[in-house]
Parts: C-alpha cells; structure tokens; sequence
C-alpha cells in the first residue's frame, strides 16, 4: 500500500525570498538522490510541491507544502531514519524554519 507523505513549512521571517527558493530547490532535487539502500535505484515513487496558493485562508502562517509518495512503509522508514541524503537536508533547515508540520497516510485507509 503506498503512503503519501505531506510537510508544511513555516519560514522564520527573517528569511530572504533566495533562501526560501534555495531550500524548496533542494527540498523538490531530493527524488534524485535518495536511492534505496540494497538496490542502489531511486525510491521516491512521486514528489512535487511549491508555495502555497489556497483562497480559503486556512493555511496559517505555513507557505509551502510538499507530498512524496513512497511504495510501502520500509522505504518511507528508510527515508526519515537512514537516507544520508535526507538527513542533510533536515540538518540544513536549523535555523530557518519557524515549524514544520507533517502529515502520512495510506490512500483510502480510514
């Protein structure tokens, strides 16, 4: 059953429009480097995201939003724990993301 993963960012306001679009660069370059650990091959089903549009004003203070798509749970448990690739990029956020907030689920499964 695959599983969506969805993260929301909160930039400090301090932030300046090049490092918000540096870390979202980074952050959509990501499906390109992790590769899964015993069959060397890209792992990330689908990945997309980009700045928030929504009319509705329900967004809070969070502007950008990202959804991946793994296969099954080993592969989204390898991704948060154990990708190198990833894990530098959470590491690179330090100091400019405000809040993060993440949410997973299994299409259909209720």
């Amino acid at each position: 059953m695959p599983i969506m993963h969805i993260v929301l960012f909160e930039f400090k306001p301090t932030l300046h429009k090049a490092q918000v679009d540096d870390i979202c660069t980074r952050m959509l370059a990501l499906p390109q480097k992790c590769r899964h650990p015993s069959t060397g091959q890209l792992y990330l089903k689908s990945h997309s995201g980009g700045r928030d549009t929504s009319p509705e004003g329900l967004q809070g203070a969070f502007t950008h939003g990202f959804i991946s798509e793994f296969a099954n749970e080993e592969d989204r448990k390898y991704y948060l724990e154990k990708d190198p690739d990833h894990l530098a990029f959470v590491k690179s956020l330090d100091g400019l993301v405000e809040n993060v907030r993440v949410v997973d689920f299994e299409p259909g499964k209720f």
